[in-house]
């Protein structure tokens, strides 16, 4: 019996039948990057805002006053008596209902004196919002005492992530990747309907938790899908599954810039995810994962339907597929660090997803937009990270993952530092070291998701993929806490942590094998073998032993 490398390459190792499962799959990064960065547009926040009056709605439409004329005429600047609000958060406890006023100046009562005596209140009716498209701050006023419930909403989102790489990772190892697959795209599009038409702040939270749940087990057992289908030569396809999250953050913009709510935005970016139920036709069961279930003769009819449509044939002397000897297990995190090798890759890919993270949102959120066009500059800032895909694919399969990997993440430690003690009086020379160091990180980001797929056996890879991609989550949460607060302290401060942070993921980088060229490991085993300088004559001398045995 061949062993499942032997029947891929006999099969075609990315023929017609790999391309389009590809294809198709990467259409999930699309949708994956519209849940991951849509909160700038959902949670846009409005052209300007103001404390609603009591009575003054009435007045306006007595007096017929635009929006801009009732805000004049009753929030006058409250600096003009010795105040320092601007009338978003505080009010004069005027109510209009119970005094007579003109039209054309219902303050005239009011001398600036008798005026600054007047007390100041809460908005306690709410607030008047002007701007072109609603957002989910004027859905639910999250607004002066309540702003930080916007950081809330993504921070629900990143706890959702968290949650689904454990649980929807442990899932797709034990009951099948596409199984897991089409429930995710399910919850995502259910949970994404109802974060529309929420009635209330909290069920909108609950269900944004549930679709960061769901939005987790999409993406990662897509990818996991796609590197587990091709050969061991063809699995850059992830970093290019990653190029379409970049054309999805370019996409986005294109869609709230047409539709004028929030809501419409939200179904927009919600209702592609039901269409990728239909891959229920389109898309087999991992063959790799059937072998790891002792289910040969399945993984062998699937290869069948593989050399089919990439015009080839197997031989008919296959009657299954041989698989692993090890005991199948459901996975858990002691399989990660029971053994050395297992133990090291493990925790330099914690801290390699943690740093990716961190550094990458920490240079975003610093460096800003170019622009005062929200949606051009959001586009532009997509349009950034192209290049370091493409550099990553014009290098990596040439002189392997961990060299450039390596030197990403130090370039991005190196310019976050010259970005720090460079002066501010050259600016665009600041501007575009800080750039060189997001594109940096950038790659490391995309190459962590290939070599973390690649070290991993398979009855472990999505759940360690998983379990170690939740510390990107974990980056994600402390890096805003870690940019403003530092800043406050020195404005650099937060470059220098970022620098030694990516530079010392660099040098733990070494510490990883190079996995160019190499089979997928099936067992934790074949991960021992392995070793930066001779893992790929390892793995060849495994299969041979294999063979021997068979």
């Amino acid at each position: 019996m061949p062993s499942f490398d032997e029947v891929l390459k006999e099969a075609g190792e990315f023929g017609m039948f790999q391309k389009r499962v590809f294809f198709l799959l990467c259409l999930t990064g699309v949708t994956f990057s519209f849940l991951f960065v849509g909160v700038v547009f959902l949670g846009h926040t409005p052209e300007s805002y103001w404390c609603r009056i009591p009575g003054a709605a009435d007045l306006s439409r007595k007096c017929g006053w635009t929006l801009e004329e009732e805000k004049n005429l009753t929030v006058p600047s409250l600096n003009l008596v010795n105040r320092s609000s601007n009338g978003q958060c505080e009010r004069f406890d005027i109510d209009w209902n119970n005094i007579s006023v003109s039209c054309a100046d219902p303050l005239a009562h009011f001398t600036n004196h008798s005026l600054g005596s007047v007390p100041l209140t809460t908005c306690q009716k709410g607030w008047v919002y002007r701007q072109p498209h609603s957002s989910i701050i004027s859905e639910y006023n999250l607004v002066c005492d309540n702003a930080w419930l916007l950081d809330l909403t993504q921070g629900v989102l990143n706890l959702g992530f968290l949650a689904g790489a454990f649980t929807l990772g442990y899932a797709a190892d034990r009951y099948g990747r596409i199984l897991v697959y089409l429930f995710s795209c399910l919850g995502v599009g259910v949970c994404g309907i109802v974060v529309a038409f929420a009635p209330n702040f909290s069920i909108f939270l609950i269900f944004r938790f549930l679709q960061g749940v769901f939005g987790k087990g999409t993406w990662m057992t897509c990818y996991v899908i796609v590197t587990e289908m091709v050969g061991s030569d063809q699995r850059l396809v992830g970093i290019v599954i990653q190029m379409f999250f970049t054309l999805g953050i370019m996409i986005l913009p294109g869609i709230a810039y047409l539709i004028p709510t929030w809501q419409g935005i939200q179904l927009a970016i919600t209702l592609p995810n039901f269409l990728f139920l239909l891959y229920y036709w389109a898309v087999p069961e991992s063959p790799r994962w059937l072998l790891t279930r002792k289910k040969g003769e399945k993984a062998l009819k699937i290869m069948h339907t593989v050399a089919k449509h990439n015009g080839r044939c197997l031989s008919p002397h296959y009657s299954e597929i041989t698989g692993t000897n090890e005991e199948v297990t459901n996975p858990s995190f002691f399989d990660l660090v029971r053994t050395p090798r297992m133990r090291r890759y493990t925790l330099i890919l914690m801290y390699a997803w943690f740093t990716s993270a961190l550094v990458y949102q920490g240079l975003v959120m610093r460096l800003g937009i170019a622009g005062g066009n929200l949606y051009l500059d959001f586009f532009i800032s997509g349009a950034v990270e192209l290049p370091a895909a493409l550099l990553i694919l014009l290098t990596i399969d040439r002189i392997g993952r961990r060299l450039p990997f390596v030197i990403s993440n130090i370039v991005a430690g190196v310019a976050c530092l010259i970005t720090a003690l460079l002066p501010e009086d050259i600016k665009w020379l600041k501007t575009s070291v800080a750039t060189l160091g997001r594109l940096g990180i950038t790659m490391a980001f995309e190459i962590v998701y290939l070599v973390n797929s690649e070290l991993y056996p398979t009855t472990l890879r999505n759940f360690g993929v998983s379990l170690c991609s939740g510390f990107c989550d974990i980056g994600g949460f402390i890096a805003p806490f870690l940019l403003f607060r530092l800043a406050a302290i020195w404005l650099e401060l937060p470059l220098i942590i970022f620098s030694i942070l990516a530079t010392v993921c660099g040098l733990l980088v070494l510490f990883l094998p190079e996995t160019k060229g190499i089979s997928l490991p099936e067992t934790v085993e074949d991960v021992e073998q392995l070793s930066s300088l001779s893992g790929k004559n390892g793995r060849k001398k495994k299969h041979q032993d294999t063979t021997s045995y068979i």
